[in-house]
């Protein structure tokens, strides 16, 4: 396991095989951070499906508004959260194994809480897509995560937490 060294800003993926341990960048994409906190915080993202698992490709996740257990899985993948949408933040980060992403319709402003982790290095993404994160430790639990768009019995976040506000993170 990574060593985390800013707590503030580092999230903790629970998956059904482990934890991920996600390095937010608030130096590069300081609204995709600030609302990815505030959504771990409110337990969000606790439960919710990856609705979109591309193999060769990445695992997107966030769905707060469908994604939910007891939700409408049919329409997950189309919804967000209540807050509005943040604008990009483009870097010249490139999409990286394990870089964290924020996933957007066609509007490039319109990132609200669904993400996607690179499986592999997807470099035709970027300049297109806000990088705002990366897996420092748990990527083999990622790596685990069903196929499909969705999967039959789709993997969830079983829970989403910020370091610090973890006892023994």
């Amino acid at each position: 396991m990574a060593e985390i060294t800013d707590p503030e800003n580092t999230i903790i993926v629970t998956l059904k095989d482990g934890p991920v341990h996600i390095q937010l960048l608030p130096d590069v994409a300081p609204q995709h951070v600030e609302r990815m906190k505030t959504l771990a915080r409110a337990g969000a993202y606790d439960n919710v499906v990856f609705h979109r698992v591309i193999d060769g490709f990445m695992a997107q996740s966030g769905d707060v508004e469908h994604g939910k257990h007891g939700g409408d899985l049919r329409r997950a993948g189309t919804g967000g959260s209540d807050l509005p949408d943040v604008p990009a933040e483009f870097s010249r980060l490139p999409h990286d194994r394990g870089t964290l992403g924020a996933a957007r319709s066609s509007n490039p402003n319109s990132a609200n809480s669904q993400f996607f982790i690179n499986f592999k290095d997807n470099h035709f993404l970027n300049g297109q897509y806000t990088v705002y994160g990366r897996v420092i430790s748990g990527m083999e639990h990622v790596d685990k995560i069903k196929r499909g768009e969705p999967a039959p019995e789709p993997d969830r976040m079983l829970s989403v937490k910020v370091a610090s506000d973890v006892t023994n993170g």
